[in-house]
Parts: structure tokens; sequence; C-alpha cells
């Protein structure tokens, strides 16, 4: 009788375990690609507080839009060339050929995936929501550098282009509308 409830407090033990690993393995798999790379993830940071270094890499930008979101999307410059350290500022254009507003957001990736890491972004308009009005034409920032700590392997000597690609998709259930709404409805309760 001890080893059955002991068997069974196991059990419920590695059940409660799998249930809780199964919640998070969404935030799990997202700071593995955020630290690791993997999958063309870029790194995030506040700021540029590195020196810049003697060698160059050029970096072209790509856009995508998922079918079910009607916007035209394209970057407004096909490269740039940086230095590492260096920080390097481009702009994509998005319109809104719908006749009501669309909330999207972006996903994004670089290759190649191996460089992936060096690629660091402090300002982006995929870290947020993006609400367009109808027939609304919109420049959108992406302020990046791609971290000299490359060039300290010979592993990485045969980077010379990077590509930032991103895909823009609609977002069903946008918290940013919700927020324009109950803005709106308090600028009417004043008047």
């Amino acid at each position: 009788m001890d080893r059955n409830r002991q068997t069974r407090f196991v059990l419920i033990a590695v059940a409660i375990a799998m249930l809780g690993l199964g919640f998070s393995s969404k935030y799990i798999y997202e700071k593995f690609c955020a630290i690791t790379g993997y999958g063309g993830t870029t790194g995030r940071a506040e700021a540029n507080e590195t020196q810049i270094i003697d060698r160059k890499v050029r970096v072209y930008f790509d856009s995508n839009v998922s079918p079910e979101l009607p916007w035209e999307f394209k970057p407004e410059q096909k490269y740039i060339d940086v230095n590492l350290g260096q920080s390097g500022l481009a702009f994509y254009k998005v319109k809104n050929l719908s006749d009501k507003p669309l909330v999207g957001t972006a996903n994004f990736n670089v290759t190649p995936i191996k460089a992936a890491p060096f690629f660091i972004k402090t300002e982006c308009f995929c870290f947020t929501e993006q609400l367009i009005e109808p027939g609304q034409e919109v420049s959108m920032p992406v302020l990046f550098f791609v971290e000299p700590l490359m060039d300290d392997e010979s592993r990485y000597d045969d980077v010379k282009d990077m590509t930032l690609s991103y895909t823009f998709f609609r977002v069903k259930n946008p918290t940013i509308l919700g927020e324009a709404k109950t803005a709106a409805q308090g600028r009417d309760a004043l008047n």
C-alpha cells in the first residue's frame, strides 16, 4: 500500500510538471531563440554602446504580408552598408489597402541564421502592434547594429551580408483597438 501511494504521488507530480511545461513552452522557446539566435531570431538592446570596428557588412531588407492582411508593405531602401558596431537606420513603408482600420504585427528573422544573434535591434515597429487607418500610409523605422563580437570568431568571416526579413500578420484580437476605443470614449465623455 505504501508503494502504491508513492507511485501515485510520483505520477501526479510528473503530470503537474508536464502541464506546467506545456503552458510555459512558448515562453521558453521564445527565450531560447532570443538567446541562441535559433530560427534567425535577433537580439534586442535599449541602446548601442558598442565600439565601431573597421569591418563592413551589407544589410538587405525584405518584406512580406500574410494573405489575410490587405496591406502593402515594403522596405524604402534595398540595403545599407554598416560597419560592425555602427548604428543603422532603415525604413519600411506600409499602406492599409482596405476600407477599415486594421492592426498588424510583424515577425522577423535574419539570415544567415548563424549570424542572427549578432544582429541587434534597438528600435523596431515589430515590438508593438501597428494600427493603420484605411488608406493610411506610414513610414516605420528600425534602428539596429551588428555586434562587433562577430569579428572575434573565424567561423563568421564569410558573413559579408545579412538579410532582415519581416512578415506582417493581422492581429485577430488587438489590444491597441481596445485602448483607442477607450480613449475615444473618454474624449467623448469630456465634450
